[in-house]
């Protein structure tokens, strides 16, 4: 029987320990993420034996996490197709890689279906790349990077403390003005999950970085390393459209200043958003982690 409650920072340590064995990059495999948009999603956790699994409760769908960390993976699904019936649904895992599709199919021989969506699938980037920007490809970046530089000569970056996180909160708030977005649903939780996340940021071990006009902080962007410690995942990143290279300039800078010691990043996916995917894709990234939905059907 799994025991789901509402994640608390001190779930954190058990947490993590059952990442660490976790054989993938999926961005939702960091506690901060469940923890920052525990609200949103309306999500619990459970630990099952020496497993960690997620439960998501927004409509339309009730979904779980592929249970992560060591065991019998198999009575550790069974677990959850258990709870699925005992609420009267139709169990179904979410972000199921190509690893842990095998192994679904290695144990529940056609007793899963699995439904694809690009729209979830991650787009994960070389670090050395995303300093270097070299080569004809990223010759639009610099570009911009340029621009950006030259238009706004009192620039500087920053790394995120507690003292300047006032700052990018300003920033996101001016943002969704900005954007004419202060009072969609989707923003709204985002902001919130972005509050929460600043609201304990160095207790969730967060890495992040700004960009400054002057006083005006024109983008910023934060995130935390996955427990493989080969993968940082940025959670949250906004910047100012009006401001040419912007995006540009805090996705260069955080990558040299603060996760260059990373192999890769995880930018996570782009929700099926024509604009959101030029842009990710406009980075040419190293790996486009494929997942899945995989529901029960017996």
């Amino acid at each position: 029987m799994l025991d789901f409650k509402k994640p608390e920072l001190s779930d954190m340590d058990w947490v993590n320990s059952c990442l660490s064995h976790a054989n993938s990059m999926n961005c939702e495999y960091t506690f901060g993420n469940v923890f920052c948009w525990v609200d949103s999603y309306s999500i619990q956790i459970a630990k099952y034996k020496e497993f960690y699994i997620c439960r998501w409760e927004k409509a339309p769908h009730v979904a779980y996490s592929v249970p992560l960390g060591e065991g019998d993976f198999t009575d550790a699904v069974n677990q959850i197709i258990d709870d699925a019936k005992a609420l009267g649904i139709k169990p179904r895992i979410y972000g199921v890689t190509e690893g842990y599709m095998l192994m679904l199919q290695e144990a529940f021989f056609g007793k899963f279906d699995y439904e694809f969506d690009e729209g979830i699938n991650d787009y994960i980037y070389s670090v050395p790349k995303m300093i270097s920007l070299s080569g004809k490809k990223y010759h639009g970046k610099r570009n911009h990077i340029s621009n950006f530089k030259k238009n706004n000569p009192d620039w500087r970056f920053e790394a995120i403390t507690k003292n300047n996180i006032v700052d990018c909160i300003k920033m996101h708030e001016e943002w969704l003005i900005e954007n004419n977005d202060e009072n969609d649903e989707d923003f709204i939780e985002e902001f919130n999950a972005v509050k929460r996340a600043f609201e304990n940021f160095d207790k969730l071990g967060f890495y992040g970085g700004l960009i400054r006009n002057g006083e005006r902080v024109v983008a910023y962007c934060l995130g935390e390393p996955q427990m493989n410690k080969r993968c940082f995942v940025t959670h949250f990143e906004k910047a100012f459209s009006s401001v040419q290279g912007a995006y540009p300039i805090i996705n260069q800078e955080f990558s040299k200043n603060c996760i260059s010691e990373f192999e890769y990043v995880n930018r996570e996916e782009d929700l099926g958003l024509e604009g959101l995917r030029k842009a990710k894709q406009s980075y040419y990234p190293e790996i486009i982690l494929e997942k899945c939905v995989a529901v029960y059907n017996d």
